[in-house]
């Protein structure tokens, strides 16, 4: 058939080659794979490559690469996918590949440097590791032995590998320091789902779904979005639909079956409106909800009048959600009422085949956006889509952890600059109300650092930051660990240079599918290297040989200084850093993983034993390994005999408790390992939001957004900016050094719809300003009907910029601006000039043919957290009128006085700790780097 023939038709003149094309070069010839030399193409002129497996580090996917490495020269030629990651199954979006942009960015940075003027001042000087190590090392030994635990802060925006690796560092310290971004990404939707069965993130199973419910982007952008486009596609090609809930017309929006536009915040009530079709239609699984939810709790509790059984709870469920009608749901959200019926027996026909998602979107823009992902999860209750094939399971079902060699014990510590009184249900820490913190004297800090973490560009409220980090009396010495300049890098004391993904050490497992894999990231040149003879004690002595300066790499900064803070062991932390192999000594990298890969990972060793490879040396030969396929329904695990011995059952509960703490549940008379739960089930009903003060959300509910329609006077031009969506070929602040991604997209102008247009009178690349409540920003607008009238959107993907001329950005992607403090707390932005072709190492550089660099539009967001889950909520209202005649394109305007006023304004919104006996946050809960049960209790 044609469609079938090759595109070259000259290719049908070439013989097949013996056993068939291969999508892929075959692993047992990764050691030495030949290609001809294109750059010498019509000759055939052959490379010999050594193919090393890594990890992309350009999102949170953790997709598998392959470097192809020059044997001659020993240099990188180009990334392509890793045929036997089980993630990403070769395949990568453009963000993969561009990681040769980023490993031979001419404007990376080589060496440490120290700062030598004011902060922000742009004078550095090169300084040696010895000396860095020295002084931090110095000043945490100091804060540690002088009590002051807490001036130590790490804060990160993706670490890179497992939470585990630096929570061995951090809890070897002995300090509750771990700083995270989480609250200005995915908190809400982690609280919505904990609530519900105990884990924070759903996986949901596309390839075998019958049905498909998005909250999200995820065929184009979002979490792990190439290994869920790719089983997206899958379950659409084997007959399932797909419905997508987006305000914008997203391009998977424009693939769905169903595309539901609803107005920001309307979400819950939508959903709450589908979950009421099953009920009143009985489209749904009695049985598994008679098994598995905590109906008997819910009545004990809220109708112990009534009589306690299944039959009245559905009675009581009836009418709870009898309200959320879907003339009701189309009311709030804008949506048709008939689809949203539509939609609901799409779902009802699903039955347990049902796979959902949300993550961002909703739940992170607005207020009580946790309860969209509490409302979505209850639609898949109600089916029985739990952990069932076609269903969304838990997070921590796929995916698999490694202990390592000697953990530390968690410290009896609290750091309230993080997990303040204030947020004590928050899902992680209130890591971007810092600077104000800071600056109503709840503490300081001797030393923070900053990775993979750009807060002055990426939070709101950006210019408060850059108040807080300039302040050495709030923060004496900042040590910024980056491949890159950035806009926090600017004001740090430290630049230091860590490696790239394919630069350094990390384990990587993430919930792409229903299954458990790992994936080994490793520095490619120093293992190619040590391929052929060579050995190094430090990664970044093999970078120094191949040309990269002094790039270290995470995990071996963090031994060394580690070691360096407790010399002579005396302090207890150095134990953690010595060798399992050679006692006393320091630990090694290799040994590290080596000592992993041999204890671990399940059937790893017996996997490197079938093909005569240990089992460090099988990891880093094939990058990855699945280390359980087909994962489902966990929590109808039955307790082995073993473990129900000397155990309790509660007579009423049904809980099954060992040694005082619960081990599972019995459901219908058998044990259970059930859900990480209160009461081991599934939480419709959850007493700890009535206990922690919040006794009108302990059910799945409707929260009106501070964005709702009621909050919008469209009769004054006020209207809601959406400014959460991602762009498919950008990540943050990570893929700034990527020409290849920034050629493709740099620009971030404001969606808008053609009634809106009209009323402002402008067209399709007007400048507009958009006023905000501390401020404003200048864009312009692009007119679409693919945005809802009343509503305006921005990706937060653009408008990255510097203040030097030639250095301090990746002029691949920044704008060089003028940033003045007009007077104490008003500050303005005003750009100089756009991305210009400059000259380097790099010929590509003096070719550059875009001049946009985006609008950075968060500096003018306040901060605006949810008093349960401690999210951002990240839509706006705003005011959008024509620019003036004195606004300019990439205007900034922020007044930070009025930014902590706002900051005050919804702290007064939270309900604050201690809950149930004097607690701090409940037990039951997960926090990141959990400390020892007792730091639970305040004084």
């Amino acid at each position: 058939m044609k469609e079938h023939l090759p595109l070259n038709p000259q290719a049908l003149d070439l013989d097949e080659p013996a056993g068939g094309l291969a999508s892929y070069p075959p692993a047992d010839r990764w050691d030495d794979w030949t290609e001809y030399d294109s750059a010498q193409w019509p000759k055939k002129v052959e490379k010999h490559y050594s193919l090393i497996p890594t990890i992309c580090f350009n999102c949170e996917a953790a997709c598998g690469l392959l470097a192809y490495v020059d044997k001659e020269k020993m240099q990188v030629q180009k990334f392509e996918g890793n045929p036997a990651h089980p993630g990403s199954r070769g395949r990568n979006c453009a963000k993969g590949p561009a990681t040769i942009n980023q490993i031979n960015d001419p404007e990376r940075i080589l060496y440490p440097l120290r700062r030598t003027g004011k902060r922000g001042e742009g004078k550095w000087e090169r300084v040696s590791w010895d000396e860095v190590l020295g002084d931090l090392a110095a000043r945490i030994r100091l804060a540690l032995q002088e009590g002051r635990k807490n001036e130590i802060m790490y804060h990160v925006g993706r670490p890179g590998h497992e939470l585990i690796y630096n929570q061995r560092v951090l809890h070897s310290w002995g300090i509750d320091g771990h700083n995270s971004h989480t609250n200005v990404c995915s908190a809400g939707a982690r609280t919505g789902y904990a609530f519900w069965h105990g884990f924070d993130r759903p996986s949901p199973d596309h390839s075998n779904a019958r049905f498909i419910l998005l909250l999200s982007s995820h065929l184009e952008a979002g979490h792990y979005f190439n290994p869920h486009a790719q089983r997206i596609i899958d379950g659409k090609m084997d007959g399932a639909k797909v419905c997508v809930i987006d305000t914008r017309l997203s391009n998977t929006a424009s693939k769905a079956d169903y595309w539901l536009s609803t107005w920001p915040g309307s979400e819950s009530a939508v959903l709450l409106a589908m979950c009421n079709v099953l009920l009143q239609e009985d489209l749904f699984d009695r049985e598994f909800v008679r098994r598995w939810v905590n109906w008997e709790e819910y009545l004990r509790e809220e109708h112990p009048a009534k009589p306690q059984t299944f039959e009245t709870f559905l009675e009581v469920l009836n009418q709870t959600y009898a309200k959320y009608t879907p003339e009701f749901a189309a009311q709030e959200s804008g949506a048709d009422a008939r689809m949203i019926v539509e939609v609901a027996r799409e779902v009802g026909r699903a039955g347990f085949a049902l796979s959902t998602h949300v993550w961002r979107n909703a739940a992170a823009g607005n207020l009580g956006g946790w309860q969209v992902a509490r409302a979505l999860e209850f639609l898949a209750v109600l089916v029985g889509a739990v952990g069932t094939p076609g269903g969304t399971s838990p997070s921590a079902w796929n995916k698999f952890t490694p202990t390592p060699p000697m953990m530390p014990p968690p410290p009896n510590a609290w750091n309230e600059l993080m997990w303040a009184r204030e947020y004590p249900l928050a899902f992680f820490e209130m890591s971007f109300l810092l600077p104000h913190f800071l600056k109503e004297g709840r503490g300081k800090l001797a030393l923070y650092f900053s990775r993979v973490y750009n807060p002055v560009w990426t939070n709101p409220d950006g210019l408060s930051w850059i108040e807080a980090l300039s302040d050495e009396s709030k923060v004496e010495r900042h040590a910024c660990l980056t491949p890159t300049w950035s806009e926090t890098a600017w004001f740090a004391d430290y630049v230091l240079p860590m490696g790239h993904a394919s630069e350094r050490h990390d384990l990587m497992s993430q919930e792409t599918h229903a299954a458990r894999w790992i994936g080994f990231r490793q520095p490619v040149l120093r293992v190619a290297m040590e391929k052929r003879g060579k050995k190094f004690n430090f990664t970044y002595e093999a970078h120094r040989e191949a040309g990269l300066g002094e790039v270290w790499e995470e995990d071996e900064f963090w031994i060394e200084l580690s070691w360096r803070v407790d010399p002579d062991g005396s302090m207890g932390i150095r134990r953690y850093f010595e060798s399992p192999y050679r006692p006393g000594e320091k630990i090694r990298i290799d040994e590290y993983y080596r000592w992993i890969f041999e204890n671990s990972v399940p059937g790893l060793p017996q996997a490197a034993a079938s093909e005569g490879l240990t089992p460090l040396a099988y990891m880093q030969k094939y990058g990855a390994f699945l280390v359980e396929n087909n994962v489902y329904e966990l929590h109808r695990k039955a307790l082995k005999p073993e473990e129900m011995r000397g155990s309790t059952v509660d007579p009423v509960t049904q809980v099954v408790k060992k040694n005082g703490a619960p081990i599972g549940v019995q459901i219908d008379g058998k044990p259970v390992a059930g859900f990480p739960t209160p009461s081991r089930k599934l939480e419709f009903y959850s007493k700890t939001l009535k206990d922690w003060h919040w006794p009108e959300h302990s059910i799945p509910g409707y929260i009106k957004s501070h964005v709702h329609r009621d909050n919008i006077d469209a009769a004054k031009g006020e209207m809601l900016l959406l400014p959460t969506f991602r762009l498919p070929t950008l990540i943050h602040t990570r893929s700034g050094n990527a020409k290849w991604l920034y050629e493709i997209s740099h620009k971030n102008p404001v969606w808008i719809h053609p009634q809106d247009a009209s009323r402002l009178v402008i067209v399709t690349g007007d400048l507009v300003r958009v006023q905000t409540a501390i401020g404003y920003f200048v864009d312009r607008v692009w007119v679409t009907e693919g945005m809802r009238p009343g509503i305006v959107a921005c990706s937060h993907h653009l408008g990255r910029w510097r203040l030097k001329e030639d250095f301090g950005g990746e002029r691949w992607s920044t704008a060089l601006v003028d940033l003045k403090q007009l007077e104490p707390g008003k500050w303005m932005m005003r750009t100089i000039h756009g991305i210009q072709p400059f000259e380097s190492s790099d010929p590509d550089s003096s070719r550059i043919h875009w001049e946009d660099a985006g609008v950075h539009q968060n500096l003018t967001f306040p901060v605006q957290p949810d008093p349960i889950s401690g999210q951002h909520c990240w839509h706006q209202k705003v005011t959008v009128t024509k620019a003036r005649a004195e606004d300019r394109y990439g205007d900034v305007f922020v007044d930070t006085n009025r930014a902590h006023e706002e900051y005050r304004c919804w702290l007064q919104m939270t309900r604050a700790a201690p809950g149930p006996d004097n607690l701090r946050r409940p037990l039951w809960m997960i926090r990141v780097y959990r400390p020892a049960p007792e730091a639970f209790y305040l004084p």
